[in-house]
């Protein structure tokens, strides 16, 4: 469906990079509103389990990941991380314990219970990823990540 109908728009858009950059923020909001749904069924929420997915695939030979790593990773603002991060280890889903060679820095890590959680929701997760875009082909995929990249790095060069 085209994205003037779908917003109910009576007149076309006033030039074809407006109407795209609509269609992206519009999808984005439809992809977070269903993954909000996703995840509240899954009892976390989407940062919770970005959390708990870097933890599992991004922590390094300390086991666990600091709260700088973490907040740099993590499409969220820095000032959050320690809020996100005693919401999770007061659920018992992650641990924070001073690094050894500062202690002024918290090494994150995942519990049995985050790890058993993430464990029983990334099954459905990559399932539910796989059926949603699976609508675009292979090479679609990648013409997309690379079109979107372009823009990324556009908004850092420009003032938007």
């Amino acid at each position: 469906m085209a994205l003037q109908h779908e917003l109910g728009h009576k007149h076309p858009f006033a030039s074809k990079e407006h109407e795209a950059l609509l269609s992206v923020y519009f999808t984005a909001n439809r992809i977070k509103r269903r993954a909000t749904d996703f995840f509240r069924a899954h009892e976390l929420t989407d940062v919770q389990f970005n959390v708990l997915s870097l933890l599992k695939h991004e922590s390094g030979e300390q086991g666990g990941l600091t709260q700088v790593e973490l907040s740099c990773m993590l499409l969220v603002n820095r000032a959050n991380i320690t809020s996100i991060v005693d919401r999770m280890e007061n659920a018992g889903l992650i641990r924070r314990t001073p690094t050894a060679q500062d202690r002024r820095y918290n090494l994150v890590s995942l519990t049995s219970r985050g790890r058993e959680l993430l464990e029983a929701t990334e099954k459905d997760y990559l399932a539910a990823v796989h059926a949603v875009m699976s609508v675009l082909k292979e090479e679609e995929l990648d013409s997309l990540i690379a079109m979107l990249n372009r823009v990324r790095a556009r908004l850092v060069k420009t003032k938007v």
